[in-house]
């Protein structure tokens, strides 16, 4: 069970008298939060034998190798918890500060997929990341009228307020509406008979609508400059057109929950897949995603489900503000077609799987 406290766990990169940039975030977001903090390494291995919070911050330092020993602890007891969800329910931020000018996201992700196995909930945007020059912050800091520390420091007690006040009550709808996409065919995909299965135990639960991309229906984005782009998002269009248009976006606009079905191509998502998330830039210029929640179920040939996995959170929840809930991911192993079948326990996984789409638990 999660306590209410909110903690901040800080994982330093070195233990050094000089106050980092991360300690001046804390000192400015202590001005407008309580909370309980833990640093230094011997703290975080003790962190799942205390009460667990219902309110986490996760402050990571990494070195000039984009690397810390504590946080690599920690990503080791969080895929522990992976079946018991031992962080259900608990809200979750991180703020990533390195010394280069590398690394930040691709530490983010890691963290981000082993929280959400674990049961933790991931509100939209859930990240500050703090590159070593700053200039992650050029834009940021020009739209806040202030310098890139004061706009990094100002991002930090933003997230805190985020997590603070977010509430899972919101998202518990009666009848959910559900955007499932997929670039598959029904005759061969293991990655369709899978969400088929989830379907399944979703009917009479929510209304779900299905959209199949392929053949290139969907032209991948162009890059518009940015007026053109909000142009046609105030419009719910895009410079395109097409399927994008006509039958996704408005799909969208109106469901509370969207499942991506991804086959793991060459550890990623597929073109088709890839061409739908970047088109959604334009939508998402003038409407708030925060309160629809994503998820996936990725098939694997051989493996790496994990990437893709990360791919998606990293480009739906970090960047575009869905909301990630808590075991977002349903991921299996299968190459020949029809071999999901022969997935140990692969029907009850798609059970408990629709279950957390309803926000049901076990």
């Amino acid at each position: 069970m999660c306590g209410e406290i909110l903690k901040i766990l800080y994982l330093r990169d070195r233990e050094s008298d000089e106050a980092s940039r991360i300690e001046r975030c804390l000192d400015a977001i202590r001005k407008t939060e309580e909370f309980q903090r833990m640093g230094r390494m011997g703290e975080a291995e003790h962190f799942f034998e205390e009460e667990l919070p219902h309110r986490l911050i996760i402050a990571v330092e990494l070195d000039e190798y984009g690397t810390n020993t504590g946080l690599d602890s920690f990503i080791r007891e969080l895929r522990g918890c992976e079946e018991t969800k031992s962080l259900s329910g608990a809200v979750c931020g991180m703020i990533i500060d390195g010394r280069g000018d590398l690394y930040t996201k691709d530490v983010a992700r890691k963290l981000a997929l082993a929280l959400s196995n674990a049961g933790a909930i991931l509100p939209g945007k859930p990240l500050v990341e703090a590159t070593g020059s700053l200039r992650n912050f050029d834009i940021i800091a020009r739209n806040m009228n202030t310098d890139n520390m004061g706009a990094y420091i100002k991002s930090c007690t933003d997230l805190v307020r985020k997590v603070v006040a977010f509430d899972i009550e919101e998202y518990i709808i009666n009848m959910p509406q559900i955007l499932a996409i997929h670039a598959s065919s029904r005759r061969t995909s293991n990655s369709l008979a899978l969400w088929g299965k989830v379907a399944s135990y979703l009917e009479g639960r929510a209304e779900i609508k299905e959209v199949q991309i392929r053949n290139g229906k969907i032209w991948d984005c162009r890059g518009c400059k940015f007026e053109q782009c909000l142009h046609h998002g105030e419009s719910d269009t895009c410079f395109y057109g097409g399927q994008m248009v006509e039958e996704v976006y408005p799909a969208l606009l109106k469901s509370d929950i969207i499942v991506f079905i991804c086959p793991n191509y060459n550890d990623s998502v597929s073109a088709d897949i890839m061409a739908v998330i970047n088109r959604l830039t334009a939508l998402f210029r003038t409407n708030d995603f925060s309160r629809k929640r994503v998820y996936a179920i990725v098939v694997s040939g051989y493996s790496g489900g994990d990437l893709v996995a990360q791919q998606i959170l990293g480009a739906l929840n970090m960047n575009k503000n869905f909301m990630l809930p808590g075991g977002f991911s349903l991921l299996a192993t299968a190459n020949n077609p029809g071999s999901i079948e022969k997935v140990k326990d692969i029907d009850y996984l798609a059970e408990e799987f629709a279950d957390r789409i309803m926000l049901e638990e076990r």
